[in-house]
């Protein structure tokens, strides 16, 4: 396992489109403008109705409470409960129209994260952890969510309060209320200042929350090794080394919060009672009346729980436009290996022929290290060609290169006479099928594994295929059969039982074009001479690419081509081969003696 500091790793080298936070989160947020401003007339009515109540309270101050005003003060009352009312029915309408908007939103953004994840290429795999990528498709997500669902509409809240109690304010008492604003710089200069830094500090405990689920990601899927070489406690000081730097940047963020609320609360309530002093003197002078006073402190007090409550929530949406950045550098990648603007039409008739003219080609995270050079091969309708060499040689960069996944940097790659490079990959891909060294089972059943290769299969074509590959003799003995859950990673099978899966997954498949990439090397003997008899049933009357270290399964290609150091040094059948006495007949001494 890497053991470098996943902060430094390069990251994030495909492009990038140009998207603000703000558009990426209004683009989002336009989808649902009904909504929003369904919640916005709510929000307008609950906060009127919320500095409705001061204004009550002054008339009933200032009328005075005797026998006389019995009526009056009972219509104060009852005003009072139906404003309550108002107040009560537009808060639960703002409260579910702005929840659901958040909700909305986050399942929109999850989805566009994912739906672009899923198109980019290994190169971006490659700089990019996945327990990164999941931290973003989660945590981040559930950040934003928060705050559209809940901070934004608090803030909007808190804004309608602040301005409607400073103009109720201004028409009691100009006086104190100017005395009041000599305050707000005081307030508004350490926001901005302390927010920046919240904002900075927000991003960082992110990326290193990220980090976190990366770490446990990497060691939970490599759990059997880290126990088989005891290394238990040296994993869970490493990840808890990880989860104390996160810890670390989260408190000093918590920190600068707490300063912010905490000064701006000072400032706020140290105003309130230097303008109560003032107001009591005018109140003692007959410069005003009770009820003035009252309801001048009643929205002071509104107007300075807003202040605090927006100084409390900038830090939150600063912490949400850190979370937001990190979905947009998802969102804003752009795929190296996509259809061109007007893709080739390959020919109705799937031949399978491949052919590579002149390729050259490096890996983009080695850009030193040649793996292909000069590579040029033609393939055949229905040849059955078997590539082999030493490891490192370039045989698995071919077939990375015949579903492009790559691009090679010189020369052509065409399928059916069509340069891939011009076609729409979606298109080409469709004429492959590949079963991999390292066979990919989801956490689903048998029969959804296998009917990967052809979702629109029946049932009996799905059976039919795990008979072919084999696959049937242990499915049967599964508890449910071909309804059985296999797990994560196929947890529950065997390495043979997982690779006989995705065979059967190929043959459903039913392409023109079959790459097999050490198709049996998890069999047992037994297993593999009964696989093999299938493999060869399949490749009938298709082209077949096959890799193999094995050379016992490539005797009866019609081809084997020698790689060595991205270079054909020959090609021929075995017997051929083995007459020419090169690196072929050397690998075929060593697996089978001194046979010819």
């Amino acid at each position: 396992m890497a053991r470098t500091n996943i902060a430094d790793s390069e990251k994030d080298i495909a492009p990038r489109k140009n998207v603000s936070e703000i558009r990426l989160l209004w683009g989002f947020l336009s989808r649902y403008k009904k909504t929003m401003a369904s919640a916005l007339v709510a929000l307008v009515i609950a906060s009127g109705a919320t500095l409705l109540i001061p204004l009550a309270f002054r008339h009933m101050i200032d009328t005075g409470f005797s026998d006389q005003n019995t009526d009056l003060i009972n219509v104060y009352f009852a005003a009072l409960l139906g404003v309550a009312l108002v107040l009560a029915v537009s808060t639960f309408a703002r409260h579910y129209l702005v929840s659901w908007i958040g909700e909305r939103v986050v399942a929109d953004i999850r989805r566009a994260v994912y739906s672009n994840v899923i198109l980019l290429s290994p190169t971006f795999f490659e700089k990019n952890l996945s327990g990164d990528i999941i931290s973003r498709l989660t945590t981040d997500t559930t950040v934003i969510q928060s705050a559209v669902g809940s901070t934004v509409s608090i803030a909007l809240r808190s804004t309608l309060t602040l301005i409607g109690g400073l103009v109720f304010m201004a028409v009691t008492s100009a006086k104190m209320l100017g005395l009041v604003l000599l305050v707000v710089p005081a307030v508004i200069i350490p926001m901005v200042i302390l927010g920046r830094k919240v904002r900075k500090l927000s991003t960082q405990t992110q990326d290193k929350t990220a980090e976190v689920s990366a770490v446990a990601n990497e060691t939970i899927g490599a759990v059997q090794l880290i126990q088989a070489f005891t290394q238990e406690g040296r994993e869970t000081t490493r990840f808890g080394g990880f989860v104390e730097k996160a810890f670390d940047i989260s408190i000093a963020r918590i920190r600068i919060r707490s300063w912010l609320t905490g000064s701006v609360i000072l400032m706020i309530f140290g105003a309130m009672d230097l303008v109560l002093w003032i107001g009591a003197s005018d109140v003692i002078s007959g410069k005003m009346t009770g009820g003035e006073l009252a309801s001048f402190v009643m929205y002071a007090a509104m107007v300075a729980g807003a202040v605090g409550s927006l100084s409390e929530v900038y830090g939150e949406l600063q912490r949400a436009a850190g979370a937001i950045s990190r979905c947009v550098a998802i969102i804003s990648t752009e795929a190296d290996i996509k259809a061109p603007p007007n893709p080739v039409q390959l020919p109705e008739q799937h031949e399978g022929r491949i052919e590579f003219r002149n390729v050259a080609f490096t890996y983009p995270s080695r850009p030193d290290d040649k793996v292909l050079n000069q590579f040029s091969l033609s393939v055949a309708k229905g040849e059955n060609l078997a590539i082999v060499g030493p490891s490192g040689a370039g045989k698995s960069t071919v077939f990375q290169l015949i579903q492009r996944f790559y691009d090679p940097q010189d020369g052509e790659i065409l399928i059916d006479g069509v340069n891939i490079r011009g076609a729409d990959p979606k298109e080409f891909r469709k004429r492959l099928s590949i079963v991999p060294q390292e066979s990919v089972i989801f956490a689903t059943s048998v029969e959804e594994n296998i009917r990967y290769g052809n979702p629109d299969a029946s049932d009996e074509m799905v059976k039919a295929a795990a008979v072919a590959a084999r696959a049937d003799e242990f499915i049967v003995k599964l508890p449910d059969g071909m309804q059985t859950y296999l797990g994560e990673r196929g947890s529950r099978l065997s390495g043979g039982q997982r690779q006989r899966i995705a065979i059967a997954r190929a043959i459903l498949r039913d392409a023109p074009i079959l790459l097999l990439d050490e198709a049996t090397s998890s069999l047992d003997v037994e297993s593999e001479k009964n696989i093999q008899q299938a493999l060869e049933k399949l490749m009938e009357d298709r082209t077949t690419l096959v890799i193999a270290h094995r050379l016992a399964t490539v005797l009866k290609a019609d081809r084997i081509v020698v790689m060595d150091e991205g270079h054909i040094i020959n090609i021929g059948s075995h017997e051929e081969l083995m007459e020419k006495e090169g690196l072929y007949a050397r690998l075929a001494r060593l697996q089978f003696g001194e046979m010819k």
